[in-house]
């Protein structure tokens, strides 16, 4: 009797996938300032939230701190890419430190939204997850008019002083599907709550899912690159379970992948949160190949050509040397 010719084993790698523009200009701009300034330069939170980032850059001078006060009088700080309140600038100011804002632009745009519609005494329903950097920086621009509303579950709780002057902005890194929902529900209450001028969910997050959503429905498992505490990455995982992935997990790196978790598989998909380097995912394809899974193909049902230029404290400094 013949051996039997064992059944393929295929990699769909989504694209886009990994670094999106606000996470590259961050994280250059970390490596910029320790050209430029030597180390140590002093980082407000991650600058990203992706382990193997932070690790690369300690081991370049980068010194993390979760609070302002934590910087000695003096020197320099980046403010990571999820953005600060108002009241960390200040922080900053009296403490007499050199900033360089290495908020993503798209973040800052929410922020920008935030005053103008505060200054407006409209209510603010900030669609997020509490404690997330990002909504504590965005909460902070307007304390008094902003509450936050996590999920459809928090829906229920919302309370306002006007409904007729009442708007919805967004953490720019949720799950697009699930945001869609909260809004639709909150409109269900508050028929008059209008829409941010334009979308707060960020072009890479969307782009990011819609690549997954495509993969997922051929996929017996979609492996995800990304820290636990990314959020775009987290919700990369929950997109693919909804859209057909039988099992879905997400990995910092190669090393986090079990071997039972490919027994009976034979397509996997492979993509990685915004802030996650393109060599973990190089990473994982090889781990995979290991296994015989080297019929690799990219799939990629939309195109992204987004930059961002540095941070114009920092540009000033590298132009004039």
């Amino acid at each position: 009797m013949e051996p039997q010719t064992p059944t393929s084993r295929r990699v769909l790698v989504a694209k886009p996938r990994g670094y999106c523009a606000g996470v590259d200009r961050a994280v250059i701009a970390v490596e910029k300032a320790l050209e430029q300034y030597g180390a140590p330069i002093y980082v407000r939170k991650q600058i990203v939230h992706n382990t193997h980032v932070v690790k690369t850059l300690e081991a370049r001078g980068a010194i993390f701190v979760d609070e302002t006060e934590e910087v000695p009088e003096g020197e320099i700080v980046v403010f990571s890419a999820h953005g600060v309140s108002p009241a960390v600038h200040e922080e900053a100011r009296q403490r007499s430190l050199r900033t360089i804002d290495a908020t993503c632009p798209l973040v800052t745009k929410v922020h920008n939204e935030a005053k103008r519609f505060a200054a407006k005494d409209y209510d603010i329903l900030l669609i997020g997850h509490e404690g997330h950097e990002e909504v504590e920086g965005t909460s902070g621009e307007a304390p008094e008019h902003i509450q936050l509303v996590d999920g459809l579950d928090a829906v229920d709780q919302v309370q306002v002083k006007d409904p007729s002057r009442l708007v919805w902005l967004s953490q720019t890194t949720l799950s697009v599907d699930e945001t869609t929902e909260t809004v639709a529900r909150l409109k269900e209450r508050f028929p008059s709550l209008i829409d941010p001028p334009s979308d707060d969910i960020c072009y890479a997050t969307q782009n990011r899912q819609t690549a997954v959503k495509e993969i997922a429905a051929e996929s017996d498992l979609v492996i995800v690159v990304g820290s636990d505490n990314s959020s775009n990455s987290k919700r990369l995982v929950e997109v693919a379970k909804d859209y057909g992935a039988k099992a879905s997990y997400l990995v910092d790196d190669a090393s986090f992948i079990r071997d039972e978790w490919l027994d009976g598989v034979t397509t996997v998909g492979v993509t990685s949160g915004a802030s996650v380097p393109e060599e973990l995912v190089e990473g994982v394809l090889a781990r995979l190949a290991q296994h015989g899974f080297d019929d690799v193909s990219e799939v990629e049902p939309v195109q992204e050509r987004m930059r961002f230029s540095l941070p114009h404290e920092l540009r000033k400094d590298l132009r004039a040397s």
